[in-house]
């Protein structure tokens, strides 16, 4: 009969909690800079010149077509043979920024091209400048049109961070491997990961969906 020890794990709460709050910095970092830089390429893809979204539509392919493990062994292995060397940590919120970047510019352009003409064009009618149509017209519908994606792909990314493990940013997953590492409880060490991603996950979701329509894009 199986024997499981789930006080041989907890007791381990200092490593889970130190995780859990790289998680959350990895995942509070990229999403702040990786939602801007969706938002920047949205605009291009939408009202950049030829050059500028021809170069950002072959960024957001690449992204979107790749696994992010290999876009995080790149950054971490790849980028020392040319003279760039970054931490664990630098190259996680790199990784996670890029990644999230190229899936926000297609969520918000969604939201973009769905702006009705008309409502443009009353705007353009007031004398607005282009950025002013853009910040003040258009995206803040666009974010409330799309919003629910968007959260989405944030909790994806930071779920996504446990992968950052591999390259010894000290991440939940990694205090999880570490701890079975030392008592030989694998499956109680990833079932109390497993819980603490859900609990995170399910704050992040209700944070954001709180947050969005006080601070991002208005009621």
């Amino acid at each position: 009969m199986i024997a499981f020890d789930f006080p041989a794990v907890l007791a381990e709460w200092p490593l889970l909690a130190k995780g859990a709050a790289v998680t959350i910095a990895l995942t509070a970092v990229s999403a702040s800079v990786g939602v801007v830089l969706g938002i920047a390429c949205a605009w291009a893809r939408s009202h950049g010149s030829g050059w500028l979204q021809a170069v950002v539509g072959l960024y957001v392919e690449l992204i979107r077509n790749t696994p992010f493990i290999v876009q995080l062994f790149f950054l971490f292995f790849g980028l020392p043979s040319l003279g760039l060397k970054l931490s664990p940590e630098a190259a996680s919120v790199l990784a996670m920024v890029i990644n999230l970047g190229a899936y926000a510019a297609e969520i918000v352009r969604a939201g973009i091209v769905a702006t009705p003409r008309g409502q443009i064009e009353a705007a353009q009618s007031l004398a607005l400048t282009n950025a002013q149509v853009f910040t003040r017209v258009v995206l803040p519908p666009a974010l409330q049109r799309v919003w629910p994606a968007l959260v989405s792909q944030i909790i994806i990314v930071m779920l996504g961070s446990a992968v950052c493990g591999q390259i010894s940013t000290a991440e939940l997953s990694y205090a999880a491997n570490l701890i079975q590492s030392r008592n030989f409880r694998a499956f109680e060490s990833f079932i109390v990961g497993t819980l603490i991603y859900l609990m995170l996950a399910i704050a992040l979701r209700r944070l954001l969906h709180w947050v969005g329509p006080r601070f991002i894009f208005g009621r």
